[in-house]
C-alpha cells in the first residue's frame, strides 16, 4: 500500500530535478516535494531506481486510480479509432462534437499523449538513469532503456520528430528527426540487449527490480527475449525508409540466442498495484465506445472464435456488432444496446505486447529477406496458433484452412451506414498468391492477434496499408487529410508551440510537410499505400 501510494505521489518530485521541454507550465507543480523521501530511503532495496521503474512501466499504457479517462484520449481515441479496432458513439466531449475521429485535432487530445509521456516516462527514466549510474548497475539501466524505447517509439509514431536524445539538457529541447530518433532506439536496444544477456547468463536464476517488475517480475531473460522482438517490431517498420538498416537490425533479432516473446507481455493488476482496466472503465463506466466497423468485418466474415473473447455481444438482439467510423453521432442510445463493448474484466492486465507478434514479424522477416530457418506458412501458421491459444479458443487448424473473407459490414443501429468488405484476403495460406497479397494476410492476421493494441495496429496499417479499413464518415480536417489515405500522424501539441516554439518550428521544418495529420512520418514511403 505504501508503494502504491508513494508510486502514484512523488515520484515526479523526486525528479524535479529534471527539466521537461514539453511542460514547463507544470514545473512548480513537480518540484514541490510533499513526502520527503530521504536519499538513504530511496537506497533501500533498490528503491531509487525501481520505483521509477514502475513509474515507467505505469506509464507506457497509462493505467492506475482515474486514469481511463486518459487512456481513452491516448489509446482508443487516437489508434483505436484510426486502427479501426474501435469507435465512439458519445455526441459530444468538452472539446466538442467534431474530434478525432472526424480528423479534426482538440489541442486537449493532442497535447495529453506528448505531455504525459514526458512527465510520466521520460523524467522517471532520466532520474532511473542518473541513479542507477550512481550506483554502478548497468543492467538496472539497460532496463529502464527498453521501457523508455518501447513507450517512445510509439510516442514518435504518432508525432514524428521528439525531442529525444538531447533530453533533460535544458527547459527548451531541440528535436531529433525521427530517423535519428530511430537510430536511437537501436543503439539502445543494441546495448540493453547485450548488457542483458551478458547479466543472465552470468546468473541464469539471478531477478532484477523484481519486487517493481509489473511486468517479468525481474526475470531478465524475459526482458531480452521482449526486447529482441521490439527491435524486430522497429526494423521492419523502417523498412520503406531506410531497407539497409531494417535488414541490419532485423538480421540481428534473428541471430539472437535468446529468441522472441513466447509469452504475452502483461501489465499485472494485482496487490501491488490494482487498477481497474481502463478499457473495461471507458466502455462500463463511461459508457463509451464500441467495437469499430472494419474489426467488425473481418471477425464476422471469418467467422473468427476470437471475436466473442475480444467484444461481448450486443445487450438488444445478440451479435457482435461494430460502428462505422467517423459519424457524426446525434443520439448514443442508437448505438449502446446494439452494439458491441470490449469483452473485459473490470481486474483484467493490460496487455504489453502478444507473444503472436514474434511469430508475424519473422514471417515478415522471412519474406522480405528470406531470414531465419523456418518458411514465411509456417511462421504465418506458427502465429495464428499461437494467438488462438492466447486467447483461450480452439479450432485453430480449421480456421487455417478456410477460405472465408471479410464480410459486409451492416449497421446495427439502424442508420443505414452499410459498407462493402474491402478485401477478398483469407486465413488459409496460399503459397502461390504474389508477394504483396502474402504480406496483406500476414498482416491482417497480425491486425486480429494484437488487439486492442490499436497505436501499433494503425502504425502498421500506414506502413504497410493492411489490413484494409474503412474510410470517416465525416471528415472535419478542411483538406487537411485525404480521406482516402487516412491520417498519418497527430499534429504537435499547441503547448509546444507556446513553450518551446523556435524548436518545434525547426521540427516542423523535418517533417517534410505541414503541421496537419495528413503528412507522412518518415518511415511512411510505402509507393503503394
Amino acid at each position: 500500500m505504501k508503494l502504491n501510494k508513494f508510486i502514484t505521489g512523488s515520484l515526479a518530485v523526486m525528479a524535479s530535478a529534471v527539466v521537461l521541454s514539453s511542460c514547463t507550465s507544470e514545473f512548480d507543480k513537480w518540484n514541490t516535494d510533499h513526502n520527503s523521501a530521504t536519499e538513504e530511503d530511496m537506497t533501500h532495496d533498490n528503491m531509487n531506481t525501481g520505483a521509477f521503474f514502475s513509474q515507467m512501466q505505469h506509464n507506457v499504457f497509462i493505467v492506475g486510480l482515474d486514469k481511463g479517462a486518459d487512456y481513452q484520449v491516448e489509446d482508443m481515441l487516437t489508434g483505436g479509432l484510426f486502427s479501426g479496432y474501435f469507435s465512439n458513439i458519445k455526441a459530444s466531449y468538452d472539446v466538442g462534437s467534431l474530434h478525432n475521429a472526424h480528423y479534426l485535432m482538440p489541442d486537449k487530445w493532442v497535447n495529453l499523449p506528448f505531455n504525459d509521456t514526458y512527465t510520466n516516462l521520460m523524467q522517471p527514466w532520466l532520474s532511473l538513469k542518473t541513479n542507477s549510474d550512481k550506483n554502478g548497475t548497468a543492467a538496472v539501466t539497460a532496463l529502464g532503456n527498453v521501457v523508455k524505447v518501447f513507450g517512445m517509439s510509439r510516442l514518435a509514431d504518432m508525432y514524428g520528430p521528439l525531442p529525444y536524445t538531447r533530453f533533460g539538457t535544458g527547459i527548451n529541447v531541440a528535436y531529433d528527426s525521427q530517423e535519428d530518433v530511430y537510430k536511437a532506439f537501436f543503439a539502445e536496444l543494441d546495448d540493453a540487449i547485450d548488457v542483458l544477456t551478458s547479466y543472465h547468463e552470468a546468473s541464469a536464476s539471478a531477478k532484477l527490480l523484481a519486487n517493481f517488475d509489473f511486468v517479468f517480475g525481474g526475470d531478465v531473460e524475459s526482458w531480452v527475449k521482449f526486447a529482441n522482438t521490439l527491435r524486430l517490431r522497429l526494423a521492419l517498420r523502417v523498412a520503406y525508409a531506410n531497407e539497409a538498416l531494417a535488414k541490419q537490425e532485423a538480421q540481428k533479432s534473428i541471430d539472437n540466442s535468446l529468441g522472441f516473446l513466447e509469452k504475452t507481455a502483461l501489465h499485472a493488476n494485482n496487490a501491488k498495484y490494482s487498477y481497474l482496466n481502463p478499457i473495461w472503465e471507458v466502455t462500463q463506466s463511461f459508457g463509451d465506445m464500441r467495437m469499430g466497423a472494419s474489426i467488425d468485418s473481418y471477425l464476422n466474415g471469418y467467422a473468427d472464435p476470437r471475436a466473442k473473447v475480444y467484444f461481448a455481444e450486443a445487450a438488444n438482439g445478440g451479435g457482435i456488432h461494430g460502428v462505422y467510423p467517423g459519424l457524426q453521432i446525434r443520439n448514443q442510445s442508437d448505438y449502446t444496446a446494439k452494439t458491441s463493448v470490449a469483452n473485459v474484466e473490470s481486474n483484467a492486465a493490460i496487455q504489453w505486447m502478444s507473444a503472436a507478434e514474434s511469430f508475424f514479424l519473422r514471417a515478415e522477416a522471412k519474406l522480405r529477406w528470406d531470414m531465419g530457418a523456418s518458411s514465411v506458412e509456417e511462421l504465418y501458421k506458427a502465429g495464428v496458433r499461437a494467438s488462438f491459444q492466447e486467447r483461450g479458443v480452439s479450432g485453430a487448424d480449421a480456421y487455417l484452412e478456410s477460405n472465408n473473407v471479410p464480410a459486409t459490414f451492416t449497421d446495427n443501429s439502424g442508420n443505414g451506414r452499410d459498407a462493402s468488405a474491402l478485401s477478398t484476403i483469407t486465413p488459409k495460406w496460399d503459397n502461390n498468391a504474389q508477394t504483396e497479397q502474402k504480406l496483406e494476410r500476414i498482416i491482417t492476421q497480425k491486425y486480429l492477434a494484437i488487439f486492442p493494441d490499436g497505436q501499433e495496429a494503425w502504425s502498421e496499417y500506414r506502413r504497410t496499408g493492411y489490413p484494409k479499413l474503412f474510410t470517416v464518415d465525416h471528415n472535419a480536417s478542411n483538406g487537411a487529410v485525404n480521406t482516402n489515405l487516412q491520417i498519418r500522424r497527430l499534429r504537435f501539441p499547441a503547448s509546444e508551440y507556446s513553450n518551446n516554439n523556435a524548436n518545434v518550428q525547426a521540427a516542423v521544418g523535418l517533417l517534410g510537410g505541414p503541421d496537419n495529420g495528413g503528412t507522412k512520418l518518415w518511415w511512411d514511403k510505402n509507393p503503394k499505400h
